[in-house]
């Protein structure tokens, strides 16, 4: 009897959510300099439509970071080591302060990014047979993510499998 009362106001919740993504995707294609960055960013294997535009939303627009490493941090990938003194050893942990929606959505990217990227394949096949833990190896591809979408985005260029960077 509560799930029916209730599912009037789902049902509404849901046609928001569709509005609003529909409203998001609009403005996105009305500007082009918006179109074009979730383009380069999209370019990286596993990147998908969501990703990008959260990274936009919450990145400003890739201005609100100077390297990658501030992004990877912010995101949650970056493994720091706690110590106390010189004897006391403690596990390495990422930070609780860490943008946990963006850490999931990459979460998901680095998995699909397993699947279709051959790069990502061999390296998590490699980490595991070297004994790695499988969370371990899936934030180092998180990170690698950052660190290509970063590049993309300094580069201004889409992102290409084996790329060599030319001398001028």
């Amino acid at each position: 009897m509560i799930s029916k009362m209730q599912q009037s106001a789902i049902n509404a919740l849901q046609k928001t959510k569709t509005k609003i993504e529909a409203l998001i995707s609009q403005t996105i294609k009305q500007d082009e300099e918006l179109l074009h960055t979730i383009e380069l960013v999209q370019s990286v294997n596993g990147i998908g439509t969501v990703t990008a535009t959260a990274l936009l939303v919450y990145t400003r627009s890739f201005t609100s970071f100077k390297t990658a490493k501030e992004l990877a941090c912010y995101c949650g990938v970056v493994p720091f080591n706690r110590t106390s003194g010189s004897s006391v050893r403690y596990k390495s942990l990422v930070s609780p302060f860490a943008n946990m929606k963006l850490k999931k959505l990459l979460h998901l990217c680095a998995l699909s990014a397993i699947q279709n990227d051959e790069e990502m394949k061999r390296y998590f096949e490699r980490k595991l047979l070297e004994g790695k833990n499988k969370m371990s190896i899936i934030n180092a591809i998180r990170n690698k993510l950052i660190h290509r979408i970063f590049a993309v985005i300094r580069d201004n260029r889409l992102y290409e499998d084996n790329y060599t960077k030319q001398c001028a």
